[in-house]
């Protein structure tokens, strides 16, 4: 495993190939107050990509391009917020998305133990350490610590999204799963425009 650490941008030689994991890392969980610190990347290979916005300058041309490719899958822990944060300091819309949080809770109805933690420790056997979850991500130099923890949460998505993808054919369910990840980059936009906690389709 490596992890690779850029700053302000990914390098423009780096081929992710057609579905990449995401996550990012925030001062907290307003989008319009606690800026966005880190979006790390993996392409499933065992490596891992961080770029770390030092200070609050969002140009990323090389992140943005591959952000917004519709060609390539963006695959989320949680879509709903990094899609709405991604969309808030980059300006642009991921699509096509997916969300192991979304599917897990559509064929993972046994529990409600749904954490990226959680999923790892049942499907995988791995144990994540959620350690670094609260820490100061726009200091200016991120700690080992914090390197290793953002790296983890996007190394294992893609063995994940595998599992889950045959657990959702299994319950006959894919389709209603699909649906929900197409609406994500507009439950985002929901979040952004005032509505994050407002249920528009009730009464």
């Amino acid at each position: 495993m490596a992890i690779h650490v850029h700053i302000g941008d990914l390098p423009a030689d780096i081929d992710f190939g057609k579905s990449v994991a995401i996550d990012s890392e925030t001062l907290g969980l307003n989008p319009h107050r606690d800026r966005l610190c880190v979006v790390q990347l993996s392409s499933g290979d065992g490596d891992a990509h961080l770029v770390h916005f030092d200070k609050p300058v969002y140009e990323a041309p090389n992140l943005r391009k591959l952000l917004s490719d519709p060609a390539v899958e963006k695959l989320f822990h949680f879509a709903r917020f990094d899609v709405a944060i991604i969309e808030k300091y980059l300006g642009i819309t991921c699509r096509p998305v997916y969300c192991t949080k979304i599917a897990s809770k559509l064929v993972r109805t046994y529990t409600d133990r749904h954490g990226l933690k959680a999923l790892c420790q049942e499907l995988l056997g791995i144990d994540l350490s959620k350690q670094q979850q609260s820490s100061d991500w726009g200091t200016d130099k991120l700690s080992p610590a914090q390197i290793e923890y953002a790296a983890s949460d996007v190394l294992y998505l893609h063995q994940l999204q595998g599992i889950l993808d045959k657990m959702l054919i299994r319950e006959g369910r894919k389709e209603i799963a699909q649906a929900c990840f197409d609406f994500l980059p507009t439950r985002a936009r929901l979040d952004l425009d005032g509505w994050p906690d407002v249920d528009i389709f009730s009464h």
